[in-house]
């Protein structure tokens, strides 16, 4: 393990592998599915397609693009919070909201956007870094990298 300006990291590490499970029963638009992930932070999470295509909260569950929204804006909180980190910039706190747009234009959906908006308090930055950096981890986020689509950034320093 080695150490860089205020964090850690694992030096060749080269493969990590994670694992979540789906369960569905019932029909495509009045089933209902159960998501866990090895880790225990779902397990039988309800999701269904009442929470995917509808503006339905609670028991219906949640559904597959929210939580690649959440994946993506926890996985761009910590590259960024890595950059600005290795930059001799400790953040003091990030918040990103991520907004995921999908389309069907005919009979298929596809993720089209994904918008970013991210405030953060890094103490002795000027702004200017602070978007360049933000640029960087949006660019290198594996999250980011994984998407076919748009990503739109909108960063602001307080």
């Amino acid at each position: 393990m080695a150490s860089g300006p205020g964090f850690r990291y694992f030096v060749g590490m080269k493969t990590i592998l994670r694992r979540a499970s789906a369960q569905w029963s019932g029909s495509g638009s009045e089933g209902l599915g159960k998501l866990s992930t090895f880790s225990g932070a779902l397990t039988d999470r309800p999701y269904s397609t009442h929470a995917r295509f509808g503006d339905e909260t609670g028991k219906a569950g949640t559904n597959p693009e929210e939580l690649i929204a959440a994946a993506h804006a926890g996985c761009f909180a910590m590259a960024l919070s890595f950059a600005l980190t290795n930059a001799g910039h400790k953040p003091e706190s990030l918040e990103v909201k991520a907004t995921l747009k999908a389309e069907s234009p005919d009979v298929s959906w596809s993720i089209v956007q994904v918008k970013l908006e991210l405030t953060g308090k890094v103490p002795g930055l000027d702004e200017k870094k602070f978007k360049e950096l933000a640029e960087q981890a949006k660019k290198n986020c594996p999250v980011s990298r994984v998407l076919n689509a748009e990503i739109v950034l909108d960063a602001k320093l307080i």
